[in-house]
């Protein structure tokens, strides 16, 4: 007897074939605060975290980091990626495994962050002329007509660099007309509404934070009704949560989340992404 078996879909092979018209953009969630954006012919790559390299090394005896699923995807396997973003230096944003693969991968890519960052892509063995200083509220423009706009992130609290930036950034970056806001890690301060006005897509953590998880040097981030409010009071377009799934350490219930839109924002668009999912949006 013979059955006709469906050809797997790889991540890959769904990242090569998605085609988004010029009024669209591919969303692909790839775990923890991973997010690909192919849009305007090209592949945006936010905080990259792909292997256990945080499981491997920062596990404590009295906080134990252990995956709850697989990445989707080998690193290697990203070599079409053209830009990417890193919001701050820690494991899970700046994966020194992750990004080393997609440095030998992804040739043609090139790396964004504030000065932290910009000294861990250099620890990665990322060459200099790949690598751009981002400094906040300072518009670059990319290729055809793609600019990016980092950003301060309020890592529980504003951290200035000295420099007149930050340490911690998010991104909006600006393709084909779509606007798209990556908060990296971060909570709610005067003027972040202003500065993603009208976004149409937001890409917030929902883990929130507590004495608890700061005194284990868990730093924390918007809770999912702060994300929320923000997105409402942003006049946001899709609201995406992340960062709630990956450790048990530091998962939140995204039931709660969704309890939250329906009580304080009803008509908010919003997606919970299971991991490696692709989601088409449009203006």
């Amino acid at each position: 007897m013979w059955y006709n078996i469906p050809e797997v879909i790889t991540v890959k092979n769904a990242i090569l074939n998605a085609n988004p018209t010029s009024a669209q953009a591919a969303l692909f969630y790839l775990g923890q605060e991973t997010i690909l954006i192919k849009c305007a012919g090209k592949h945006f790559l936010f905080d990259p975290y792909l292997t256990d390299y945080v499981d491997r090394n920062f596990s404590t005896e009295q906080v134990v980091w252990q995956r709850n699923y697989p990445s989707p995807i080998a690193p290697g396997d990203l070599d079409m990626i053209d830009y990417v973003f890193c919001s701050h230096d820690h494991g899970d944003h700046t994966d020194p495994e992750t990004l080393s693969a997609i440095t030998q991968a992804s040739p043609q890519a090139r790396f964004f962050g504030s000065r932290p960052v910009v000294e861990a892509y250099r620890r990665c063995g990322i060459a200099q002329d790949r690598i751009v200083l981002t400094e906040a509220d300072k518009p670059i423009t990319l290729a055809d007509g793609v600019s990016v706009t980092a950003i301060p992130a309020a890592h529980e609290e504003l951290h200035p660099d000295g420099n007149g930036s930050y340490l911690e950034l998010g991104f909006v970056v600006e393709a084909n007309g779509l606007r798209f806001y990556h908060a990296g890690d971060c909570c709610p301060y005067d003027g972040l509404a202003e500065r993603i006005h009208r976004v149409d897509a937001a890409f917030m953590p929902i883990n929130g934070r507590d004495y608890y998880r700061l005194r284990n040097d868990i730093i924390g981030n918007f809770d999912a009704v702060e994300a929320i409010l923000l997105a409402k009071e942003a006049q946001a377009g899709l609201l995406v949560p992340l960062h709630y799934d990956l450790y048990p350490v530091n998962c939140v219930n995204p039931a709660c989340f969704v309890d939250s839109i329906a009580r304080l924002s009803p008509m908010q668009r919003f997606h919970l992404f299971v991991p490696g999912e692709k989601l088409i949006i449009e203006k």
